[in-house]
């Protein structure tokens, strides 16, 4: 059975199916309880009690530092950072703590259990402190596992993927896409394994990698490419960012010889420069150009000038229009 959702509702009905299978789970953050800014956690109080979904003080670091000690005694902890851009007080928890705990305690004691959520990447209006996609911060930090989805039918099934996996998760939402995507989602619950990326579309010519609501691009830069230069693009959504999945992208550039990444994040140190060194070890011999990242500018999140800023069809058709002309 499924039911139309859009992706705010698809995240409402992963939480609830984890947490009517699992009498452990339980969810936090700042203004969960009344439902959250975005709407993610909407009639989960009055459902499950206020023992399972309640407020927490405005502290990020409290936030995960709690989840960390919620997983370690056993319990399914599910944090809500606000924002992402809200991450960042709660980095050392995540960086020296959770994702180190099995190994420094010899795998006596882990917080696989935790999952931290937050809303992810560009929105039209968010500037600085409301915009920003920082999984190229956690791609360097080995122990957690990054996971950012493009639709609803692909939230809930991560989600529950990321609550179940034995490490801790953060799970990005791309926040533009919580009204804007809606599809058919299952009701009951789902997974979509992790570290497992998905090729949407076949083609011969050009490799697009991307993730979130840069996938919605991308799909569309394959279209014009087609319709405009009779140019065949495989898009690839990376779903998980670490640990990725370098076989399906590697697979795909040896069979096309071009690839183009894209990200709303700062182009250097962006994960588009992993992807790209990676795939220039494993394909050198195949690749028949450069490789194209189509990023953000490295300056802070432009308010006004949002749409100059992001990596939109026009700046990766014109990136592509180059490879093809190399």
């Amino acid at each position: 059975q499924t039911q139309k959702m859009n992706l705010f509702q698809s995240i409402t009905s992963a939480l609830d199916n984890s947490l009517a299978k699992d009498p452990t789970a339980v969810i936090f953050g700042e203004d969960v309880a009344f439902g959250g800014v975005f709407r993610c956690t909407v009639g989960l109080r009055d459902k499950y009690g206020k023992d399972r979904v309640f407020n927490t003080p405005l502290c990020e670091q409290g936030i995960v530092g709690f989840g960390i000690g919620l997983a370690v005694t056993g319990a399914t902890a599910i944090a809500e950072i606000q924002f992402a851009d809200y991450i960042f007080p709660a980095f050392d928890q995540i960086v020296n703590e959770a994702a180190k705990y099995r190994y420094r305690s010899g795998d006596l004691f882990n917080c696989g259990s935790l999952t931290i959520r937050a809303p992810w990447g560009c929105v039209g209006h968010g500037a600085l402190y409301h915009s920003q996609s920082p999984e190229a911060f956690f791609a360097h930090c080995p122990g957690i596992k990054v996971v950012i989805p493009r639709s609803p039918f692909q939230a809930k099934g991560l989600l529950l993927s990321c609550i179940e996996d034995k490490n801790p998760c953060i799970f990005f939402e791309p926040k533009i896409l919580y009204r804007a995507a809606v599809e058919q989602v299952p009701v009951e619950p789902y997974n979509i394994p992790l570290s497992q990326a998905e090729v949407i579309q076949e083609g011969s010519d050009v490799t697009l990698v991307a993730w979130g609501t840069q996938v919605h691009v991308i799909r569309e830069v394959a279209s014009m490419a087609q319709e405009k230069l009779g140019v065949s693009c495989e898009v690839i959504d990376l779903k998980t960012i670490i640990p990725w999945d370098v076989d399906t992208v590697c697979k795909s550039v040896i069979k096309t010889g071009r690839l183009l990444i894209s990200h709303e994040a700062p182009l250097t140190g962006g994960f588009a420069s992993e992807i790209s060194s990676t795939v220039q070890e494993e394909c050198f011999l195949n690749l028949e150009a450069p490789i194209s990242r189509v990023c953000g500018y490295d300056t802070p999140f432009p308010h006004i000038f949002e749409p100059f800023y992001i990596p939109d069809k026009w700046k990766c058709y014109d990136a592509l229009r180059k490879m093809i002309n190399y």
